[in-house]
């Protein structure tokens, strides 16, 4: 259990006294503000986050022990009493920018509340109590959400040093876990989410001289929480990383300025530059809150000091001769340069040319800027499936819904709620937020006369909330699901509405028992019809979106609707370039660094996948899904449907072929991982290897019919070249069909391994291996498809049996699990 060190109740607060710690265990009672600003002054409680927390607590056990809100006479009043006494809590200890943070957040609780029409001094004061209450659990929330990103950064982080490990060597400086937060910690919640991973062999914390922190409060979270620990002294900090055994350094912070310079506890600023010389990676785990973005530099933060007597004595007797003098700051300022990564609960800040850019990160978060009641890591998840509230939206007058918003939006428009059930019930109304993609918020809402989607895209994507993102692609989504609803309505769900402001979609409810495919591949589903319906979407929808169906005109009407500049741009970064660099979006699994070293340095698959590219931007063929995946397929053993279009381009017909195909194949690798000795899964294999085979075989018979009965219309293989009247027409029509589909094979199978590439070593992996629970076994399967992905990529096949025939071969590597395919 992770140690606790605040106990809060309405009217009561409690403090562990960290001073008597690791040999006494006292709890001391703050009753008042007063209170509070001692025993923040004499380190009972100490810590930037917990500093903040411990402040507020006391604020609202005061307020409430002494019933302000009776004794005050107005609401005018209670709000210039509440800031009052911020503004004294905040002198217990000016460097710490959570506090002053806290107090800034609760005053303007207190002015908002106060101008609240009818609003008394009970109203101010309830608003403030509430605030300061919901500032403990959100603290809790973001350091988990912190400490997992953290894990991310450090495995990429070591990746780009080509360094691979199962397991890592930690070092720490100071207390920064539930002694210095509300719970969990910063750099010590690092460790802890580490150690939760399976990924920790050994965390070192030094001493933290001169007040011993981390002897005395981060090796006593370390034992109580049961973990591998060693504590060291701060002057043994190089000799220790000279001799390898430390892997990455994760400190906590007091302040970052606008530029990424860190005041941490003093110590810190030397830890950098040995890690920094031992080519170590120097990590800051730090709370949105501790962002100060009105300081431009390290040189503008005010570093306090401490009292003499910290270094002259040792427990109260003196250890250093009278007269000497004493410097003891209690903090210092690491550069930005020495600085690999600044972890928060949003993520990761992004560093460019060695500077953080502090102002811009906070800009493009979506935590709101209102809210003591809002949790960062309620802005990084959804609160239980909601989008976050506070969005900020470049839309005017955009409203990011929930679980209960999404009624009133529905209910509001007679045309929409007919299909759910009368307004007056939407309180019957059940309502899921159902999204499990890496993009969008999905929401079913279900009603007396029946259900509907509603999809709303927010300005980011949703596994990754500090990556900004176009809300106008939920345009080109709804406007591409309605074209291939027209063109194959039996496969695509009908669009009820679109909201441009609001970047939302209602649309037709696909009920159970459709399930998303990949979701029941994992689960072991087959489904014999799959391949025909997606051969038979594809032909319809590729062709009639072409110049083999279109006149130029109609042509280059319908591909200037579907230009989707940012999803292009996206997918052109995540596909053809990320996973061929140390990226920072890229993660992979450890059992296969080596496979993913060796791509990044892979000068013949660096020049296959860059000529792609330019044939993806270059080539817009036909109306594609853009993402066509099992994951954005809906199904039953009789249905198929096309849904998530939110990547709808125009583009190479081969690549929305490829990427389907490309999918089947992952699944395919992927089972291996998924038998067990009761079940090894033959009928699952032997289909998906059939179901390769029949999408390209239907598709390429459908595509050939359409061209045979339509083409005369498009203005690609005219009539008067190539029609039944002219010599030699249909001879030559059919030699150009016979080089149009090998061309086309050959792009869809180059574009297929490209795919199988980024889904293992890139960003957004796939659950076909993510649901694999033995990492090594998952590393064996993973590692087969990248092979085999890298393969489709460099070298050509005759036909598409000869592709299945390969990637069976791919499997009988000698290495197991390697299941029979009949």
């Amino acid at each position: 259990m992770v140690l606790q060190a605040i106990k809060y109740e309405r009217g009561s607060l409690k403090l562990l006294d960290q001073r008597r710690l690791p040999l006494e265990e006292t709890w001391v009672s703050v009753d008042s503000v007063q209170t509070a600003w001692s025993a923040i002054k004499d380190m009972v409680v100490r810590g930037a986050p917990a500093i903040a927390i411990a402040a507020a607590l006391a604020l609202a056990a005061q307020l409430v022990a002494s019933e302000a809100g009776l004794q005050i006479s107005s609401a005018k009043e209670a709000a210039k009493h509440v800031k009052e006494e911020l503004k004294y809590l905040v002198t217990s200890r000016p460097t710490a920018v959570n506090l002053s943070d806290a107090a800034h957040k609760l005053c303007a609780v207190a002015e908002k509340a106060a101008s609240a029409s009818g609003a008394d001094a009970s109203a101010v004061i309830d608003a403030v109590v509430e605030s300061c209450e919901a500032m403990l659990e959100a603290d809790v929330l973001a350091n988990r959400a912190l400490g997992k990103h953290g894990v991310e950064g450090l495995h990429k982080a070591l990746q780009a040093r080509t360094k691979t490990k199962d397991k890592l060597q930690l070092l720490t400086h100071c207390n920064t876990g539930s002694l210095a937060t509300a719970e969990y910690g910063t750099a010590l919640g690092v460790i802890r989410a580490t150690a939760e991973a399976g990924k920790l062999e050994r965390a070192y914390c030094t001493e933290t001289r001169p007040y011993n922190q981390g002897a005395r409060l981060t090796a006593y979270e370390l034992v109580h929480d049961g973990l591998p620990a060693t504590l060291i002294c701060d002057s043994m900090a190089a000799a220790l990383m000279a001799e390898g055994r430390v892997d990455a350094v994760v400190v906590g912070a007091d302040r970052v300025a606008a530029n990424g310079d860190t005041a941490n506890k003093i110590g810190t600023y030397s830890l950098a530059v040995l890690a920094s010389f031992h080519n170590i990676p120097f990590f800051v785990a730090a709370p949105t809150t501790t962002l100060d973005a009105k300081l431009a530099g390290g040189s503008d933060i005010t570093i306090e000091h401490r009292p003499a007597n910290e270094l002259t004595h040792f427990q109260g007797r003196q250890v250093a001769p009278d007269g000497i003098d004493v410097w003891n700051p209690c903090f210092d300022v690491t550069p930005a340069k020495l600085i690999e990564g600044i972890i928060t609960e949003k993520g990761l800040l992004p560093k460019k040319n060695g500077v953080f850019d502090v102002p811009a990160f906070m800009q493009s978060q979506d935590s709101s800027q209102n809210g003591a009641h809002q949790s960062g890591a309620e802005n990084m998840n959804g609160v239980n499936g909601h989008a976050a509230p506070g969005i900020q939206s470049q839309i005017p007058g955009f409203q990011a819904l929930d679980t209960e918003t999404v009624k009133d939006y529905l209910a509001e428009r007679k045309e929409l709620a007919a299909h759910v059930g009368p307004s007056n019930t939407k309180s019957d109304w059940q309502v899921q937020e159902v999204g499990d993609g890496n993009i969008n918020y999905v929401y079913v809402v279900k009603g007396p006369k029946g259900a509907v989607c509603l999809k709303q895209g927010l300005p980011f994507v949703r596994i990754a909330q500090d990556w900004p993102l176009t809300q106008d692609r939920v345009r080109y989504e709804a406007d591409a699901l309605r074209e291939q609803h027209r063109l194959c309505p039996e496969h695509v769900p009908a669009v009820y509405h679109f909201d441009a402001r609001n970047a939302l979609i209602v649309m037709q409810y696909l009920p159970p028992p459709h399930v998303i495919l990949r979701k029941s591949i994992t689960q072991g589903g087959i489904y014999p019809k799959l391949a025909g319906h997606i051969a038979h979407f594809l032909a319809q929808t590729l062709f009639k979106t072409s110049l083999l169906a279109l006149t130029s005109t109609d042509y280059r009407a319908l591909a200037e609707r579907f230009r989707n500049g940012d999803m292009c741009r996206l997918t052109e970064q995540v596909i053809f370039t990320d996973p061929y660099y140390a990226a920072p979006v890229n993660s992979h699994n450890p059992h296969i660094d080596d496979l993913a070293c060796a791509l990044r340095s892979d000068e013949e698959a660096k020049i296959a996948v860059s000529h792609l590219k330019a044939k993806f931007m270059e080539r817009g063929q036909a109306l594609l899904h853009g993402d066509m995946h099992t994951g954005s397929l809906m199904v039953t053993q009789d249905t198929t449907y096309a849904i998530d279009a939110e990547f709808a381009m125009y583009g190479p017909i081969a690549f929305d072929v490829g990427k389907f195909m490309a999918n089947l194949l992952l699944a395919f690798f992927a089972l291996d991982g998924h038998c067990t000795a009761a079940d090894t899964r033959t009928h699952q294999r032997a289909w998906l290897y059939q179901a390769v085979v029949d999408v390209w075989q239907l598709f390429k018979a459908e595509f050939l019919q359409l061209w045979g009965e339509q083409g005369h219309k498009g203005d690609a293989y005219p009539a008067p070249l190539f029609g039944d009247a002219v010599p030699q027409g249909q001879q030559a029509l059919k030699a150009a069909q016979h080089a149009f589909m090998a061309e086309l094979f050959a792009d869809a199978l180059k574009f297929g391994g490209a795919v199988m590439i980024r889904r293992i070593v890139g960003i957004a992996h796939v659950d076909d291996f993510k649901d694999i629970q033995d990492e090594a076994v998952r590393g064996v399967c993973e590692a087969r498809a990248l092979r085999f992905g890298r393969r489709l990529l460099l070298v050509s096949f005759d036909d598409v049996q000869a592709v299945v025939q390969a990637a069976e071969k791919q499997r009988h590597d000698g290495k197991k699990p390697c299941h029979d395919l009949s």
